[in-house]
């Protein structure tokens, strides 16, 4: 990929972004001050970050989310260099600060998440519809947490709304707002072994464990479930096959947004209409990138060239 490519529209809704921060810290010692080696500002959020991701794999892709007060403002600037076709809506309030702690000593990661701000029914529906037009008939990304106001029905509306015209829903989301969507059937679902684990109310000890149930999810009516397995790859579950893709061999220096890259990882395949198989390769490329880069940021284009040629797919019977 050496260029922009012509695919089919995509959209990310991020109704409760953040300006992420993170720290690199030598240790942590309660009720000390720790001075902090390394720090980073990113704009955050699921959909945000999942557009990022699809801008660093030459993918055109909007981005709707809601915005608010100064820290919204300091948002939107650091957008205009990470993203190709922003949309914000304004409300009142502040928007939220992530922040990610480092600690080299012994090696942890600390992650503390904001509220957000209050969404009026009169900001939600324009944002809605803003997403709404912009994905019609592609790919709707709906990810991440909703904000004070923001009802958990919200996934499950905005899917029966997409497909209905057309388009193909991705829902990445965990707790009432992936249980409530699933009934409408999204396109594809990208929960972690352990949100798959709470979605099917049983441990899930086992790959085939895990390949039965999103199976039986897919048999349900999502047509594509994703499971990301951390350093064990993940695992794809469509109508046409099951298959596993190993994790290449890399050394994690931080987790946040390797979900999102994968998420970005599978659309951008799918919407170029390339298999599953390649789909789930990009996927694993994607978050074992950012997941060897620190703090928020996340993968490179050549990188993730390069991380295709160590990610080893194969087909299972299940």
């Amino acid at each position: 990929m050496t260029a922009t490519e012509p695919c089919q529209a995509i959209a990310t809704l991020t109704l409760n972004p953040a300006v992420d921060i993170a720290y690199e810290v030598p240790h942590l010692i309660p009720d000390q001050k720790s001075h902090a080696l390394a720090t980073r500002y990113d704009p955050g959020g699921n959909g945000v970050n999942v557009a990022r991701a699809l801008k660093e794999l030459l993918v055109c892709a909007h981005s709707c989310c809601i915005v608010a007060g100064n820290i919204g403002e300091l948002l939107q600037k650091l957008l205009q260099h990470q993203l190709d076709s922003p949309h914000c809506v304004h409300v009142e309030g502040e928007t939220r600060i992530n922040a990610t702690i480092l600690q080299g000593d012994p090696p942890a990661q600390f992650e503390v998440t904001g509220i957000g701000p209050l969404v009026s029914e009169l900001a939600l529906s324009a944002v809605k519809t803003s997403f709404l037009e912009l994905c019609k008939g592609g790919f709707a990304v709906l990810t991440g947490s909703v904000p004070p106001g923001v009802p958990d029905l919200i996934y499950g509306d905005l899917v029966d709304k997409v497909q209905g015209d057309g388009g193909k829903a991705v829902v990445d989301a965990h707790g009432a707002l992936l249980q409530l969507a699933l009934p409408h059937q999204p396109y594809l679902i990208k929960p972690n072994r352990y949100e798959l684990s709470v979605l099917r109310q049983r441990e899930l000890p086992t790959l085939e464990d895990v390949a039965r149930e999103a199976r039986a999810i897919q048999r349900e009516g999502v047509q594509y479930v994703c499971v990301s397995l951390g350093v064990e790859g993940a695992l794809l579950v469509g109508p046409d096959g099951s298959y596993l893709a190993e994790a290449p061999n890399i050394a994690v220096k931080s987790t946040v947004g390797a979900g999102d890259s994968m998420v970005a990882g599978l659309v951008a395949a799918l919407a170029r209409r390339q298999s599953p198989a390649e789909a789930l390769r990009l996927a694993v490329a994607c978050g074992s990138g950012t997941a060897a880069r620190p703090g928020t940021e996340i993968f490179s284009h050549n990188q993730v060239a390069d991380l295709l040629q160590q990610v080893n797919v194969k087909m299972l019977d299940i």
